[in-house]
């Protein structure tokens, strides 16, 4: 495993109608939200913020992309903070749409390699640094990770850990426990879902709270509950091969 080493020398939720939302999940953790409209459904999109002595790690954007800039004026305005880098968890716009706004901004924009590559072929904002392989990274001494468990809903999809808090930031990856299927599967692969979700399981038993990318946020029965759903797309898939083939 690669490692980075960065020398960089109480909010609350606003209402069902909010454009930017905010929970706290620890003293130094906080998920915010934003909004758009999915097949005529209202959805929620997260992304974590982490709060360090000398500035904020942002992992994915706002999907919102009017809410780039009142997310900055809300750091700045709550913790006094300027966010000093970024990093998309796969290359959706739900997760990069705001990359270029704040490389513009002189915020450090990271990505995989494979995220960048798929950014540029479907012409999305790309970051403008990437990493390949799983990478510690290291910001005034707060620690945190990248894990690559397999293709799920994406081919580029990782997630974010942060041991001491036992925090894992799912992404797309990972389904909210009032998911009732897998959602967008365009770029889906259902085969590998299932086995990446378990080796994710096997690589962080002792994860507490999960950040889905979507809705409703819980602990390790998000991991559950998506391999559940995976598995059952999985069979379902089986058997309609099955049938057009009689």
């Amino acid at each position: 495993m690669r490692a980075l080493l960065f020398s960089l020398a109480c909010f609350v939720t606003i209402g069902l109608n909010a454009q930017l939302d905010f929970k706290k999940i620890s003293d130094s953790s906080y998920v915010f939200t934003t909004y758009q409209v999915y097949k005529e459904v209202r959805i929620s999109s997260h992304g974590l913020l982490k709060i360090t002595s000398g500035g904020v790690v942002m992992i994915d954007t706002p999907w919102d992309t009017t809410q780039f800039q009142p997310l900055l004026d809300s750091i700045d305005r709550k913790f006094h903070k300027k966010v000093l880098l970024v990093i998309s968890t796969h290359w959706h716009e739900d997760r990069t749409a705001g990359l270029d706004y704040y490389r513009n901004k002189g915020i450090a924009t990271y990505s995989t390699y494979a995220t960048k590559n798929l950014c540029r072929e479907n012409n999305f904002p790309q970051a403008e640094f990437t990493f390949e392989g799983d990478t510690t990274f290291n910001v005034f001494n707060t620690v945190f990770e990248t894990y690559y468990p397999g293709a799920g809903h994406s081919s580029d999809n990782i997630v974010v850990y942060f041991p001491k808090d036992r925090l894992l930031v799912g992404g797309c990856f990972i389904k909210s426990v009032e998911a009732k299927d897998l959602g967008n599967l365009s770029d889906a692969n259902i085969g590998m879902w299932r086995v990446a979700v378990k080796t994710l399981m096997k690589k962080y038993p002792k994860v507490k709270t999960v950040i889905p990318g979507h809705q409703k946020i819980a602990g390790k029965s998000a991991l559950k509950h998506t391999l559940k759903l995976a598995n059952e797309k999985y069979k379902g898939r089986k058997q309609d091969k099955k049938k057009a083939k009689h």
